[in-house]
């Protein structure tokens, strides 16, 4: 049965909190009883009209047990206290329901907050190689839209389950009234249903079909968003807009398939179904059944059949939400992706060097080594350049110092300790990196400095933007420290935003800070202020710098030279001028160029 399997893989939510299914199950049944009990009372309330119609069905064993029951109560207090414990019965259903229906609307909203909760807390853990190979979108629409699909699939289940009780209390009852009769029903109904499930076979593969669908959706959204300078800056407004448009009527056909099969099942049920009770009154009367037991057994099918439908609904549902379900539970899976695992040795402060022994890396089976025999010391308290074109490997050097990444081969020691062993926060809480391409948080700008260190006071806040050289710009900004930047910082220059990410870097206080190409996109006098500002953290620090602009590293302790993932050369700025190779070659080229 598909839908066991769709059942499956929905357990793990569920076992979260074990207990609330077999409660919700065991109000459901509750409820079921007591209304269908309500429901059997009709008999003996038919019955007190027409005292003579009892004698007519001594051998059913319901109203059987009922006689028994009311044989003790005078005729002529039979209606009124039937009407009481009918009306008692309604009562007490509703109440188990209601009660139901909050324990329920707590449990999914639990599960969804931990579905979402789990989601991010995986992105946030899972290594850098996952993260590159899915788009960004897929994974905003995984967390937007496919979190509240499965949540939908467990209320689809939840009610599954309580309308599938529904169906057994009452197939029982309607047993007791009578059982030719209900065998009858049964096997009507489930041709019924299997018809149903015949019609909608097709909904699992349309359910796929709208889930790629809304994840490409949001793709073009999420682009369209972070790209909207550069769309007007080539005046492609009309290409977004048309392949936007494109993406929104895939998913409003892919949905619309959807519904339109689905929407069949409570229609076509519900014609089938009275079909079906116009044909059982027919037998029945055909057969003589006594009035109040056919009345009453035709009510209870009556009052059956939504919850039959809701069956056969809920089912043709959870196929449809089925590619929803896997596509969460594969992202919360964590035996299938790559994790960057934190060792145990607390790290208490860098004393000698950071070291690369023979480190090969690759970014995934198949593709080109990155990095490959690098052996290299970055001492304590020194500055170190890195410098090569563009593509050699600098920046994976970086990914493999901040640990995003762990070599293919070869070891990175820190104070010659491998750098696996140490417990991965304490290391990164002693790092800083400021790179080319400055993340600005849509929030102010106190906020976005206060970031490196969240329980830094206001006074640090502003002795660090002031080491960054950024408290003048700010505090010419409408409200100070606390101006919104706007979404990635628009209200806020390069040379502002990358001064902003300096602050930042500061006040963490690092003992190793990283400049990853920041100062390159920069016009002179924003370089200039940055550079003064480094120059003063490199007497506190290890600094390590890669820059393609040369001039900014001339008062380097040393400068490493890679080309296509290799160390070509390595030395002072004058040591490598004196070999003219690679870097003396870049050097000249840069100079040259600055004086034309």
């Amino acid at each position: 049965m598909k839908e066991a399997k769709v059942i499956r893989k929905l357990f793990p939510l569920l076992k979260l909190y074990p207990w609330a299914i077999p409660v919700i199950v065991v109000l459901g049944i509750l409820a079921s009883l007591s209304e269908g009990l309500g429901i059997s009372l009709f008999i003996p309330l038919l019955q007190s009209f027409d005292a003579g119609t009892a004698q007519t069905a001594q051998s059913n064993v319901l109203i059987a047990f009922f006689d028994r029951i009311f044989a003790q109560i005078p005729i002529q207090n039979r209606l009124p206290i039937t009407a009481g414990f009918i009306f008692g019965s309604v009562l007490l259903k509703n109440a188990l329901l209601y009660g139901n229906t909050l324990l329920f609307s707590w449990l999914n909203w639990r599960i969804s907050y931990q579905l979402r909760s789990g989601i991010f807390r995986q992105l946030l853990s899972v290594g850098y190689s996952f993260l590159e190979r899915y788009p960004s979108g897929k994974f905003l629409s995984t967390l937007d839209n496919e979190t509240w699909r499965t949540s939908q699939a467990l209320s689809v289940l939840v009610g599954l389950i309580i309308s599938s009780c529904t169906v057994v209390v009452f197939t029982i009852l309607l047993l007791l009234i009578s059982w030719r009769l209900t065998l009858l029903v049964a096997a009507v109904m489930l041709l019924i249903s299997s018809m149903i499930q015949f019609m909608t076979r097709q909904v699992k593969q349309l359910g796929k079909q709208a889930e790629k669908a809304n994840a490409v959706f949001v793709q073009r959204v999420w682009e369209g968003l972070l790209g909207m300078r550069v769309i007007r800056e080539f005046g492609r407004e009309s290409y977004e807009q048309a392949r936007f448009d494109q993406a929104s009527r895939q998913v409003c056909h892919s949905f619309m398939e959807l519904d339109r099969i689905s929407g069949a099942v409570y229609p076509l049920s519900e014609v089938l179904s009275t079909g079906l009770l116009a044909g059982i009154l027919v037998i029945a009367l055909q057969q003589q059944v006594n009035l109040p037991t056919l009345l009453t057994f035709v009510f209870m099918l009556y009052r059956l059949q939504p919850q039959v439908r809701h069956v056969d609904g809920a089912r043709v549902n959870l196929m449809s939400l089925t590619t929803a379900i896997d596509d969460v539970m594969s992202l919360l899976d964590r035996s299938d992706k790559p994790y960057i695992r934190s060792g145990k040795t607390r790290f208490t402060g860098l004393r000698q060097a950071i070291a690369f022994r023979a480190v090969d890396f690759c970014y995934g089976p198949g593709e080109k080594t990155a990095l490959q025999n690098i052996s290299i010391c970055i001492p304590k308290g020194k500055t170190t350049a890195i410098v090569g074109p563009s593509g050699a490997g600098k920046s994976t050097l970086i990914s493999l110092i901040c640990r995003f990444y762990d070599p293919t081969s070869g070891e990175i020691e820190i104070d010659g300790q491998p750098l696996p062993q140490l417990n991965l926060a304490d290391w990164r809480d002693r790092i800083a990196v400021v790179s080319q391409s400055v993340h600005i948080f849509s929030t102010t700008v106190y906020e976005n400095i206060a970031y490196g260190r969240p329980e830094a006071t206001e006074a640090e806040v502003i002795a660090a933007a002031k080491q960054a050289n950024a408290h003048e710009f700010i505090s010419q900004l409408p409200q100070g420290y606390q101006t919104q930047v706007g979404d990635q910082g628009v209200r806020l220059s390069g040379g502002q935003r990358q001064r902003l990410a300096l602050a930042r870097a500061i006040i963490r206080n690092p003992e190793i800070l990283i400049l990853d190409e920041a100062t390159n996109a920069l016009d002179s006098i924003s370089e200039h202020l940055i550079q003064e500002a480094i120059n003063a953290l490199s007497q506190r620090c290890t600094l390590i710098v890669i820059a393609h602009r040369l001039s900014t590293i001339e008062q380097a302790d040393q400068i490493i030279v890679i080309e296509e993932g290799q160390v070509t050369e390595q030395g002072t700025m004058a040591e490598l001028l004196k070999r003219d190779r690679l870097f003396a070659q870049l050097y000249r080229l840069q100079y040259r160029n600055a004086q034309l």
